[in-house]
C-alpha cells in the first residue's frame, strides 16, 4: 500500500507534462493562420488542458494527503525533509494556479503568463521532489 503514493506521483508527473503540451497547442491557436487554427480548433486542447487541469488538482491534493498519512502511519510522525518540503510547495502551487481559472477564461493576459510561469515552477519543483522520492524508495526497498 505504501507505493501507491510513488505511482500516484510519477503518474501525475505525466499527466502535468501532458497538460502543459495540450496547454502550448491551445495557446498556438491564438496566433496561427487561418489554415493552422481549422486544423487545432475542433481537437479542442483548451478544453481538455481545462479538464486535465482539474484533474491534476485532485490528484495532487489526494496524493500529498495519502503520501503524509502513509508516512505518519509507518513512522508515527512526519518526517520534514526536502521531500515533504517540496510536496507542500507543489501542492500551494497547483491551488494557485488553478485559482487563476476565472481570469484565464476571460482572456486576461497577466494570468495567462502567471499560469505559464507558476506551472513552469510546478514541474521543477515536482521533478525535484520526485528525485527525492525515488531516494526514499530505495531506501524503503533495502531496509
Amino acid at each position: 500500500m505504501s507505493f501507491v503514493h510513488p505511482l500516484l506521483m510519477w503518474v501525475l508527473l505525466g499527466l502535468m507534462l501532458y497538460s502543459g503540451y495540450m496547454g502550448f497547442q491551445a495557446s498556438r491557436i491564438r496566433g496561427a493562420d487561418a489554415e493552422t487554427r481549422k486544423q487545432l480548433i475542433p481537437k479542442q486542447f483548451g478544453r481538455r488542458h481545462a479538464a486535465l487541469g482539474r484533474w491534476i488538482v485532485i490528484l495532487t491534493l489526494l496524493g500529498s494527503a495519502g503520501g503524509m498519512a502513509v508516512t505518519y502511519a509507518n513512522n508515527g510522525k512526519l518526517i520534514i525533509g526536502p521531500h515533504l518540503l517540496l510536496g507542500l510547495a507543489v501542492l500551494a502551487l497547483v491551488i494557485a494556479t488553478a485559482a487563476l481559472g476565472p481570469a484565464l477564461q476571460k482572456g486576461q493576459d497577466w494570468a495567462r503568463g502567471a499560469h505559464l510561469s507558476l506551472n513552469g515552477l510546478i514541474v521543477l519543483l515536482f521533478g525535484w521532489q520526485a528525485i527525492t522520492g525515488v531516494a526514499i524508495v530505495n531506501k524503503l526497498l533495502s531496509a
